[in-house]
């Protein structure tokens, strides 16, 4: 399974490759030949000194122009250890294997796909030596596939679409149109796409919206993230299942329950909490009770 955004924003490539040069040639505007075939490749740069160096992605690009290696690298922030590393990775890579190294930033934030597009100047200021100009994709250029038409003519790059751009407003139209063109594809790609978006959705009610429209795939019951969501649902029932007990104590004791004390019972989402609470309830003589004590 994909444990992280970082993960799944560059190993979505390793997936679908040919997304890459979508991303290129119409959301970047490079004039990058089309391959005609691709192939991973080991993304450990470490020389013979043990200084350990690890792009996140790196393919090879097999184009009538000849072969570019195609560099991709998740950023999560600014970090400018990087602005060091990046052009250590390409001329390594040239210097290695005799092909055009290519650098592809993806990030989930504006502020970070604006200092990952500065170009990167080593020598007198002016007239530099070396410059590294990365290719970024990020919420500002990733489109916004927000219709179905949309996201069934182009799926991989409606999940990068919903891995950018999955909060906000526009998070249930663009989910709701990735989810119905995932039904357009094979099972078993569809399944993993999936795991994709899950990763990258930060806003807790997109991903639990996410999420609910998945429970109406049948293969992706099938699928290891499946079990994640059944057992937060397992999780979420005992929550509910806690919370009524509570109260529920409370009121075979006689004791009256405030609507401020059954709203804070009820949203509570913290299942420890809500056992240390009815436990209190058995002793309590009024329905505040439940919050006197260590740990509220």
């Amino acid at each position: 399974m994909v444990g992280s955004s970082h993960e799944a924003l560059h190993r979505i490539f390793q997936k679908e490759p040919g997304l890459l040069t979508s991303a290129l040639q119409q959301v970047l505007s490079v004039p990058f030949p089309t391959p005609h075939d691709f192939a991973a490749m080991n993304v450990d740069l470490t020389e013979i000194e043990p200084v350990e160096r690890r792009v996140d992605t790196l393919l090879r690009a097999e184009t009538d122009e000849g072969a570019y290696l195609l560099v991709v690298e998740s950023q999560g922030k600014p970090d400018e250890r990087k602005r060091g590393s990046w052009p250590y990775y390409l001329s390594y890579l040239y210097e290695k294997y005799r092909c055009e190294p290519v650098l592809i930033v993806v990030t989930q934030s504006s502020a970070t796909a604006r200092w990952a597009a500065e170009p990167i100047h080593l020598g007198v200021r002016g007239m530099p030596s070396l410059t590294v100009r990365p290719f970024v994709l990020g919420p500002d250029n990733v489109p916004v596939i927000a219709t179905r038409q949309e996201a069934e003519r182009d799926v991989p790059l409606a999940v990068l679409s919903a891995m950018t751009h999955g909060r906000g407003r526009q998070a249930p139209a663009i989910l709701e149109s990735l989810a119905a063109a995932l039904r357009t594809i094979d099972r078993d790609s569809a399944a993993a796409l999936v795991q994709f978006v899950d990763s990258c959705l930060t806003d807790p009610q997109a991903q639990r919206m996410w999420r609910d429209l998945m429970t109406a795939m049948q293969y992706f019951w099938r699928h290891p993230l499946a079990e994640e969501v059944r057992e937060q649902g397992r999780e979420e029932g005992r929550v509910a299942d806690r919370a009524d007990m509570t109260l529920r104590i409370l009121e075979w004791r006689g004791i009256s329950v405030p609507d401020a004390v059954r709203e804070r019972v009820v949203s509570c989402s913290d299942l420890e909490q809500l056992t240390t609470w009815s436990q209190r309830a058995v002793h309590a003589t009024t329905a505040e009770d439940l919050f006197a004590g260590p740990n509220g």
